[in-house]
């Protein structure tokens, strides 16, 4: 019996963009299917049910983040990588609070699209990104992190994380007191795959200091080391 064939939706108001993308994703044996505005999007998902959604985020009528908002308030946890002209660190920011996986930024390389792609699907199968990392939990009677079911509690409530701010959570919890570079986690969690800038680490940073810090402004737990990185701050 074949292997199920990985299905993915490219979304993008440019024809010319949809081939490039069709044609990388192709040499990797993936079905391609494609919409060219946001609300064949919609449609598409709901048809075809996708394994991971290429979206492109300035599309005329419905962008990118409203794709996104729709699909998630329907239940869809369908993973999103973004492709975007914009680089601007509040976008990138608005793209994860919104459950996207990944944004890469146009004009983009084909081949480091693809590679972005394998990830995605990696981490979705469950498959480690940094297995050099024990497995366990944290729990403080506040926070509570379990690497396995990849659960996030605070005060007994379940915290929302995306996929990648859970990873960054984790290999600073998994090691509290080590002080990071933005590099260094750019490559535990992302892995040699990745060909962005430290700039994401920053925004998923302050994304998870929203959902687990008292005073965001004032973290207790992740922790600046100024001109260096980032550390995880155990309760005392």
């Amino acid at each position: 019996m074949s292997s199920k064939v990985t299905k993915i939706l490219v979304v993008d108001d440019e024809p010319k963009i949809r081939r490039i993308v069709e044609q990388s994703l192709r040499k990797d044996a993936y079905r391609v299917i494609h919409a060219a505005d946001g609300r064949e999007a919609i449609q598409k998902v709901e048809e075809e049910r996708p394994d991971l959604i290429v979206l492109d985020l300035m599309m005329p009528e419905m962008d990118g983040f409203e794709v996104c908002r729709v699909l998630r308030s329907k239940g869809d946890n369908t993973p999103v990588i973004i492709l975007s002209a914009k680089d601007e660190l509040e976008d990138k920011a608005l793209g994860f609070n919104l459950g996207v996986d990944d944004y890469v930024t146009k004009p983009f390389s084909p081949s480091e699209l693809a590679l972005r792609v394998k990830a995605v699907l990696r981490r979705v199968a469950g498959e480690e990104l940094a297995p050099r990392l024990r497995q366990g939990t944290y729990d403080d009677g506040r926070l509570y992190i379990n690497s396995k079911t990849r659960e996030v509690k605070l005060n007994g409530r379940d915290v929302y994380l995306t996929a990648k701010e859970f990873d960054l959570l984790w290999v600073l919890a998994n090691n509290p007191g080590v002080v990071y570079s933005r590099d260094q986690l750019l490559d535990l969690v992302w892995g040699n795959e990745y060909f962005g800038d430290t700039g994401t680490v920053t925004v998923l940073i302050r994304r998870i200091r929203e959902k687990i810090e008292k005073d965001p402004a004032n973290p207790t737990y992740l922790r600046t080391v100024w001109g260096i990185g980032y550390k995880f701050e155990p309760a005392p």
